[in-house]
């Protein structure tokens, strides 16, 4: 019998249970997928909390969208996949799971070299940091402020302009400041200071900020630094981009993302797999939970866990 991770009510870590699910075979299009590693969102933290907008619970509500593991099985018609492939899975429904049935287009490839927990830590945090530096045409010429940059996302968006030839410098606390530091960002202790200390050591001046920690004191520094305000970002406080003249991508934006921003999101999943087989791309993978303790790893990503928390069916 293969299981699930669902919950009925919204509430803390504790709502969520290991159910027992029925799997159909794949239909047309479709791929069954036996999965050997999930990636632990803040967004599926954010859903089972009530703090983002979700239609009533009729039934018991499945959780998470990325993962990776092995094709076991093709719909009819279905091309480009054969039982046995190794494959990352994002933006699926109720990824914390033994077993999926998923469309062929939320499929990749997975590189020989990249383990299932690196690929299950894809997905969201990847296409997210990706879009966004693509979003903000960030290039040789620019200095990037990333707010957060020892989290998934800021990692990403970290090694995403540093590919892209920028200089980054990001704020991460004292403990994480060799791990911002080693993926080639100047590391800055947050607090008081930040703008003084980045005019310090910029003196050409910051091109572009991206805030992925949504305090009031981050938007008030990247507003003070970047001249340029379309070309400061927020992925947490979407619904005050608006008002403060800067951007939003998803992060409760009004705004819904243009359809070559979600192509972009969808282009990074290979994109990130190649650079990490190829030894270009770094992804911290931390505590590896049991399925069955879902709620634990949800605990630990509030916590603000180092590295991706992983569930391992």
């Amino acid at each position: 019998m293969s299981s699930a991770i669902a919950y009925t009510e919204l509430g803390g870590p504790e709502v969520l249970t290991l159910i027992d699910i029925d799997v159909p075979a794949p239909g047309p299009g479709e791929v069954a997928v036996r999965v050997e590693a999930v990636g632990v969102n803040p967004l599926d933290l954010k859903l089972r909390a009530g703090l983002r907008p979700s239609p009533p619970i009729t039934e018991p509500r499945r959780v998470g969208s990325d993962a990776a593991g092995v094709v076991i099985a093709v719909g009819e018609g279905t091309e480009g996949f054969r039982p046995g492939d190794a494959v990352i899975v994002s933006g699926a429904r109720g990824a914390y799971a033994t077993d999926l049935v998923v469309p062929a287009d939320a499929l990749v490839r997975r590189p020989g070299n990249v383990s299932a927990a690196q690929g299950a830590a894809l997905g969201i945090p990847v296409g997210t940091a990706y879009q966004t530096v693509r979003s903000l045409a960030v290039g040789p010429e620019d200095t990037v402020l990333v707010h957060a940059a020892s989290g998934s996302v800021g990692q990403a968006v970290v090694q995403f302009a540093r590919l892209y030839g920028a200089t980054v410098l990001g704020t991460t606390s004292d403990r994480r400041a060799d791990r911002v530091s080693a993926l080639g960002a100047t590391p800055l202790p947050y607090g008081p200071g930040v703008v003084d200390r980045v005019r310090d050591l910029a003196p050409g001046g910051i091109t572009v900020a991206i805030d992925l920690v949504g305090t009031d004191e981050a938007l008030d520094q990247s507003i003070a630094l970047v001249a340029d305000k379309s070309r400061i970002a927020t992925l947490v406080r979407g619904a005050d981009a608006a008002g403060l003249g800067i951007r939003a991508f998803s992060g409760g934006s009004p705004q819904p993302l243009t359809d070559q921003e979600i192509a972009w999101r969808k282009e990074a999943i290979p994109v990130a797999a190649a650079l990490i087989a190829a030894g270009a791309f770094s992804v911290e993978i931390g505590p590896e939970i049991p399925l069955e303790d879902a709620a634990e790893a949800h605990r630990l990503v509030e916590k603000g866990a180092d590295g991706k928390v992983v569930l391992l069916p």
